[in-house]
């Protein structure tokens, strides 16, 4: 018996030491089923172990891998991520399996092969039965096998009368992945586009480091071509035989990606997202592993994806928030991503308009190396962005005259108009003008969202959802509709315009497979004139025909009650802005504000994206924030209010009397304060943050903290720690 460390899924820190038979052969990254209490549960073999003295060994119950799944450097990569955001290491590897093989399902299939006496079989004609001839051929055309699933079309009976003959027999294999190497192309691929000195630059600069590692950061301005640069550099990795992974943060982005990478590199990509269905994801991550899919492109957690020999990591619009995880595993799949390219030794590229304040800090202090595209691809021209004073203004749904105006004048041009709102349902609430009754949720401190085209409150925090009432409930007088939300927003541009067509992009419209090609199909061919839609707009999508572009209500955003609110609202407005003037028509951006005279949105806007975020990392060092100090939040949940609130106290109790230590850098600790949205789903949250000159300091600090309360008993409430947190709520 030899004995192993295995990685169980759970919320231990801890590895568990299972026994190996000797005759089984085994290696780190290989799955096993191992007893545990009264059931069985699926973990990884991590490392070997020694046999402690004098204490009961339990053995495997089985192997189920024939070799290992996870290779040593995806495995030091998940060690090295279970540590830095202080989670389980048993969950924290399964982020790196596909969901169906977490489940402990079997790679292996029982696979048909031809003997020497089928083929002779087939050299001298002896069979007879057509069937059985033509199945007979088909295996022979594979020589390492055909799998069961394969031959489906065969009835059981022909294949157990080729093995009763004598001409084929069964073995056991690995399961193989039928990803489709090339792409079935009618013609050849589309030639690549000329590049702008900017962009070629770019290409040669990194072209020249592809055997060694380096982060990359392309700022290019929205429109620059970026990803014509990311094409150029894929097709050089290609050509040496290696894999590419290009990290994108919203499953929307895939579709047209991989339309445009199939049309240009003749491949036919994988994808890798949670909206696959389980059979569809495994083929995808068995493709990418043994090597048959060249190029792979997912959402976060694709980050964890094993590859045979990959080449060269892309993270596209990386400043975009959804590659942090905010619940659960919470890591950053941009920083993960960096980890591993410095493992392989190869080179990783960040893109975006408007970068991270993380990544330009990096790139100031050389740690990235900065490129840059100044200007749009093909010559277009920036959009002229202007704000628009709504102050004392008639507003019909939202829009003020100007802005109705400017939004006729641009379709008669026979442009598209797209309109900004960052707010999905019809109206934010429903109100009692008589007695001020307003439809809030019964689990959380928030308000609910009156959907009207399926006539439901829902609640855009927890889910729940009811029916709305007819009258007020306190006063039996009318309710009416509170707030602007996308849906009324379609329906006022519907009143006002009704002869153009007209498509919504948010997350309600969208609810359905194939919504969203066919709503881009609309919008492209020209069929759809006017465009609304939530943050989904600001995610990259290319719409050439659009020459106005209105941001409906900037004030919303303005306010923000975390430090990092200004950063995304400067992020969302330049991306939106930047879906303007793409083509051959001038671009024109419209901002409704009652706040005109803001400073921050007036040196955007006059200043640009980067002089914006050089005056916030200013800003953030004079208050001692994130990214020039690092940072961890603690939260703290329950459903009695004064519990998770007493624990957070206790925690910044001890570390204030345990880690006061003048020698080491400061380690300061805000709170406990109550949560923005201080009650979600029934429970009453708050939040610890912590912040120290460098990280190791807060590491320390986060690993001492978690053996003193490990000793602790938390009763009903849940706690969790996020490493560099991006999401405050």
């Amino acid at each position: 018996m030899v004995y192993w460390q295995v990685a169980l899924p759970g919320p231990l820190q801890t590895l568990f030491t299972y026994g190996v038979p000797d005759q089984i052969p085994v290696q780190s990254g290989m799955r096993v089923m191992v007893p545990l209490g009264k059931g069985q549960r699926m973990g990884v073999l991590w490392s070997p172990a020694e046999k402690e003295a004098d204490r009961v060994i339990k053995p495997v119950l089985s192997v189920l891998d024939d070799e290992p799944l996870l290779d040593d450097e995806l495995l030091a990569c998940l060690g090295w991520a279970a540590d830095y955001y202080h989670f389980p290491l048993g969950e924290t590897v399964l982020a790196a399996l596909a969901p169906n093989l977490r489940q402990g399902r079997s790679l292996r299939e029982l696979a048909w092969r031809i003997l020497p006496s089928g083929e002779r079989a087939l050299a001298e004609g002896t069979l007879r039965g057509a069937r059985q001839r033509a199945l007979l051929e088909w295996i022979a055309q594979t020589p390492q096998g055909v799998s069961e699933s394969q031959l489906r079309d065969f009835p059981k009976a022909v294949r157990l009368r080729l093995a009763d003959l004598g001409l084929i027999e069964p073995f056991e294999q690995m399961m193989p992945s039928t990803w489709p190497v090339r792409a079935e192309m009618s013609g050849n691929t589309l030639p690549a586009p000329d590049l702008n000195e900017a962009q070629s630059a770019a290409v040669t600069t990194v072209a020249a480091c592809l055997e060694h590692f380096g982060v990359w950061l392309l700022e290019g301005v929205t429109g620059s071509g970026k990803t014509e640069v990311y094409l150029n550099l894929i097709s050089r990795v290609l050509a040496q035989g290696r894999q590419v992974l290009i990290l994108v943060p919203e499953i929307a982005l895939t579709p047209q990606l991989v339309t445009r990478f199939t049309d240009r590199l003749g491949l036919v990509p994988a994808v890798l997202h949670s909206g696959l269905n389980g059979g569809d994801r495994l083929n995808a991550w068995l493709a990418a592993r043994s090597g048959d899919a060249k190029v792979v492109i997912g959402t976060r957690s694709a980050v964890f994806q094993p590859f045979a020999d990959l080449g060269l990591i892309v993270v596209d619009e990386e400043h975009d928030g959804s590659f942090k995880q905010s619940e659960g595993f919470g890591y950053h799949a941009r920083d993960v991503a960096i980890w591993r390219a410095r493992r392989l030794g190869v080179p990783i590229m960040l893109g975006s308009a408007t970068p991270s304040l993380e990544s330009l800090r990096n790139a100031s202090l050389k740690r990235y190396h900065l490129l840059t595209l100044p200007e749009r691809a093909g010559g277009a021209a920036m959009p002229d962005i202007r704000l628009l004073d709504v102050r004392q203004q008639r507003m019909r749904g939202g829009l003020s005259d100007d802005l109705v105006a400017a939004i006729e004048t641009h379709l008669l041009a026979g442009g598209q108009v797209m309109l900004y709102l960052n707010r999905r349902g019809y109206a934010s609430n429903l109100l009692c003008h008589a007695c001020g009754w307003v439809a809030e949720c019964a689990h959380c401190d928030s308000f609910m969202t009156w959907h009207r085209g399926v006539n439901r409150l829902r609640c855009h925090h927890c889910g729940f959802e009811r029916q709305p009432p007819t009258v007020c409930p306190n006063c039996s007088a009318t309710l009416s509709p509170r707030g602007l939300g996308t849906e009324q927003l379609e329906d006022v541009l519907t009143g006002l315009f009704p002869g153009f067509g007209i498509e919504r992009l948010d997350r309600d419209a969208l609810s359905r497979v194939g919504e969203l090609d066919r709503r881009l199909a609309r919008i492209q061919s020209g069929e759809a004139r006017l465009i609304v839609g939530t943050q989904i707009l600001v995610k990259g999508h290319d719409f050439p025909h659009v020459s106005l572009v209105a941001v409906v209500d900037a004030d919303q955003a303005l306010f923000a009650n975390d430090f990092r609110g200004a950063e995304r609202f400067a992020q969302q407005l330049i991306q939106v802005a930047g879906r303007a003037g793409r083509a051959s028509r001038a671009g024109t951006v419209l901002v409704q504000t009652h706040q005109p005279e803001h400073v921050g949105l007036n040196r955007l806007i006059h200043a640009g994206y980067a002089s914006f975020a050089q005056t916030l990392l200013a800003e953030r060092a004079e208050a001692g924030l994130p990214p020039v100090r690092a940072a961890a939040l603690i939260r703290a949940d329950a459903r009695d209010a004064d519990a998770p609130r007493d624990l957070l106290t206790h925690m910044a109790n001890w570390l204030h009397e345990h880690l006061a230590d003048p020698d080491d850098s400061p380690l300061d600790v805000w709170g406990p304060v109550s949560a923005p949205l201080a009650r979600r789903a029934g429970r009453f949250r708050y939040q610890l943050l912590i912040l120290a000159d460098d990280r190791p300091r807060i590491h320390a600090a986060l690993s001492q903290l978690e053996s003193w309360q490990g000793t602790r008993r938390t009763k009903g409430i849940r706690w969790s720690i996020d490493v560099d947190p991006v999401d405050m709520a």
